[in-house]
């Protein structure tokens, strides 16, 4: 198995359940080690490193099932995905007061811009616990912004997203793409794939079935058969 994607792109993963897309995603984003092979951002290997050394590179990613801190306001939540904050250790609250504040004040207000981004701000104050499904989709997604990443790894963002939100989703997916954010998307809905990326990759049963443009894929008896035909991997 192996893809590549060029900075600035967007790339759809489909297939079936099962397929190992998300083990995929896991082995890029640092949470599964590979027993072999290489994985390379901007040219540099980094499979023997740690997630928190990625998500220093330039790298996050959201989850098919978001986890809010369901006890915390929105806006609570966004504030803990900055990486890098003076503000994190002891020793950094006590010697670098000045900076500290001065980060977190920078961090509020790109939380501000992101949750009136993603039409969240209205909720900024509430418990993430009252948020719908697809509002906490929209969450998990600002939270990766928040670490102004370069490379998005988005794990199924339209799962269980009702019509009216998946077409803002969209929207939101392909302004940050357009803005040169690369972006990589796993995704069920082939309606999404079609709309966003200009190329896709289909797995099957661990390995590369085919890729292509979509609407190209949608074509190809193996990719029918495989998955759109309905056959389980």
């Amino acid at each position: 198995m192996s893809l590549s994607i060029e900075t600035g792109g967007m790339l759809g993963l489909i297939g079936p359940n099962g397929a190992g897309k998300t083990t995929m995603f896991n082995l890029i984003a640092g949470t599964l080690k590979p027993d072999s092979g290489r994985i390379a951002l901007s040219g540099v290997s980094v499979e023997g490193e740690a997630a928190s050394k990625r998500v220093g590179r330039g790298l996050a990613r959201t989850f098919q099932l978001p986890r809010p801190f369901l006890a915390m306001t929105v806006l609570e939540n966004m504030l803990t995905a900055p990486r890098g904050q003076a503000g994190e250790t002891l020793l950094g609250n006590f010697l670098r007061p000045r900076e500290v504040a001065r980060q977190e004040r920078a961090s509020v207000e790109r939380a501000g811009e992101l949750l009136d981004f993603l039409q969240l701000s209205r909720l900024r104050d509430e418990e993430a616990r009252v948020l719908s499904g697809g509002q906490r989709k929209l969450l998990e997604f600002g939270r990766a912004l928040m670490a102004e990443p370069a490379i998005i790894l988005l794990d199924e963002p339209a799962a269980g997203v009702n019509p009216a939100l998946l077409d803002f989703m969209i929207d939101r997916i392909a302004t940050i793409n357009a803005r040169g954010m690369t972006v990589l998307l796993i995704e069920h809905n082939m309606d999404m794939i079609r709309r966003l990326c200009p190329r896709a990759l289909v797995m099957a049963q661990g390995r590369k079935l085919a890729e292509g443009r979509p609407d190209e894929l949608v074509r190809d008896p193996d990719v029918v058969l495989a998955y759109l035909g309905g056959a389980s991997a």
